[in-house]
């Protein structure tokens, strides 16, 4: 394989594994590297908005996950006694939005995107470490180990992503001076369990300092997350679900019996961290940084995965096949495209999780009051603040099939 002509991928999450797909389309021969031994999804479900939905398309698999919407009806916020402050219409939404919101399980879209990956194309069990970022007239390169320690060397590639997360060892790499990510003050439970007994409507609830949703799965199933304002790195002195038994058991139905459903063992928790300092650039040399590892940010609008989805389909756009891929014009129109949207939504997210998570009584009351006041408008003025987010476009010419791509010169 000439190295001109290899893209490497450190990290085989959501984004990783999209930008995977993406290039390969592009005619690039790539090569995923995953530290992890397997593909299993850290994490239980992911909704993807309109706008990743659309990214999706460019890569063939957009219609796939529409087939997967399970929110057919009405939702909306709810109080912790369980009255509602406000209402969102779904086909309200996918009017506005061209589309409807899906939410699946994540190792359902990991099993979508690894099936449009030729065989071998991921590697597990190995670390792979930027060395050189490279440049317009040399490769970058990279130091491989697989999990056993057992086989190390070094390999050189046309082009690299960085898809290793917010914690990632490629950013401070390329950019020592940043001051990483910041703990937002959160942290974040996650569990996926069989639907109760009783019905009920897709919901997020706010409390004093605490948040509760309940989504629906197409398999019927219930993907439920919880934030709670909490110090860095604490954990339940007994187990989580007693955790979270202490911090929702007596919230509204379907609070209590979904966690009535909850093995201890399938809890997920981690504190919330994000990127609020933007990076100078989503690249260097030959190295381009994508999703969590360049933009990390809080849950609170939904579009962290999203993010990432719509970066690959960029990133594959600008590494285009034809005259030739020059390395520092491709990635720098990348950065020109993506820094200033990513950095406005990650900045917009942690304006949102702050009035999320306020505690203070006062406040939280004046937050309900606004809610509820906004709500009597209809779900249009609610949805108005996804607008720039999810009604994005990618860029207009198509990916073209795999096969019909000029390889990269």
């Amino acid at each position: 394989m000439e190295q001109q002509h290899r893209a490497v991928i450190v990290g085989a999450g959501i984004g990783g594994l999209t930008a995977a797909v993406a290039l390969n389309r592009r005619g690039w021969q790539v090569t995923l590297l995953e530290r992890a031994t397997d593909l299993a999804p850290v994490g239980a479900g992911i909704a993807l908005a309109p706008n990743a939905q659309r990214a999706l398309d460019v890569i063939g698999l957009g219609d796939r996950v529409r087939e997967l919407s399970a929110w057919q009806g009405d939702g909306g916020m709810r109080t912790p006694a369980g009255r509602w402050l406000s209402r969102t219409d779904a086909e309200a939404a996918a009017a506005r939005f061209g589309g409807p919101l899906v939410l699946l399980h994540r190792a359902t879209l990991v099993d979508l995107l690894t099936s449009a990956l030729p065989e071998g194309a991921v590697r597990t069990g190995v670390t792979a470490t930027v060395t050189d970022p490279g440049d317009d007239h040399r490769p970058a390169r990279l130091t491989v180990s697989d999990a056993k320690a057992t086989d190390r060397g070094e390999i050189e590639a046309g082009l690299v992503i960085a898809a290793d997360g917010i914690h990632s060892a490629t950013r401070r790499t390329l950019f020592p001076d940043h001051p990483g990510p910041r703990y937002s003050g959160s942290t974040s439970w996650r569990v996926v369990v069989p639907a109760p007994a009783r019905p009920f409507a897709p919901h997020e609830t706010w409390g004093a300092g605490r948040l509760w949703g309940s989504q629906p799965l197409k398999d019927g199933r219930v993907y439920a997350y919880a934030m709670a304002v909490a110090p860095a790195g604490a954990h339940a002195p007994d187990d989580e679900k007693a955790e979270l038994l202490r911090l929702f058991g007596d919230w509204h139905h379907p609070v209590p019996e979904i966690l009535a459903g909850v093995a201890p063992d399938r809890i997920l928790r981690h504190d919330v961290h994000h990127l609020p300092d933007p990076l100078p650039a989503f690249h260097r040399g030959r190295v381009a940084l994508l999703g969590d590892a360049a933009h990390a940010m809080m849950p609170s609008l939904g579009q962290g995965g999203n993010q990432a989805v719509e970066d690959a389909v960029v990133l594959a756009h600008h590494a285009r096949t034809t005259p030739g891929f020059v390395p520092g014009r491709a990635l720098a129109a990348y950065t020109a495209d993506r820094l200033p949207r990513t950095t406005a939504i990650v900045r917009k997210a942690a304006r949102t999780g702050a009035i999320t998570m306020l505690s203070a009584r006062p406040a939280v009351a004046l937050r309900t009051a606004a809610v509820g006041a906004v709500s009597r408008f209809g779900p249009g003025l609610a949805l108005r603040g996804f607008d720039g987010i999810c009604d994005w476009n990618p860029p207009v010419d198509p990916v073209p099939p795999a096969g019909d791509a000029t390889r990269p010169a």
